[in-house]
């Protein structure tokens, strides 16, 4: 069994399919749109075959995001060395976004960072 893929609804579908494929080399499809309930949706295609939909629909409501929460807390890229994670990792944080923690070795073994990216959820970069 494996995860099929994970969904991810957005508010700017466009700002967030540029993230993903800007930062962490997510390959697009054309999209869906379904005309009598205004859904659309993208999938984007990562190189270990994992898939990522990010969805909108109109007036959905956008609660604050705790990062302590019960919920899905984050989603976890691997990049492969620690090189990367902090050569993204700075990229990330140069271009604005916030960076919460590391890039360090955690209590666990991972060595990763954290950020708030696509409208205040979070992303781990990790090896």
């Amino acid at each position: 069994m494996r995860i099929e893929h994970i969904a991810l609804y957005v508010n700017d579908l466009e700002a967030a399919r540029k993230f993903f494929m800007k930062y962490l080399d997510g390959k697009s499809n054309d999209g869906y749109h379904n005309p009598r309930t205004d859904f659309r949706s993208y999938f984007l295609s990562f190189d270990d075959g994992s898939r990522l939909e990010i969805m909108n629909k109109p007036e959905m409501p956008d609660l604050p995001k705790a990062l302590t929460r019960t919920g899905y807390a984050h989603i976890a890229f691997s990049v492969g060395s620690k090189e990367k994670v902090e050569a993204l990792t700075e990229t990330l944080q140069n271009d604005g976004y916030k960076v919460i923690s590391g890039p360090r070795t955690t209590g666990d073994g991972y060595y990763e960072s954290c950020i708030i990216a696509i409208e205040g959820n979070q992303i781990e970069i990790t090896i």
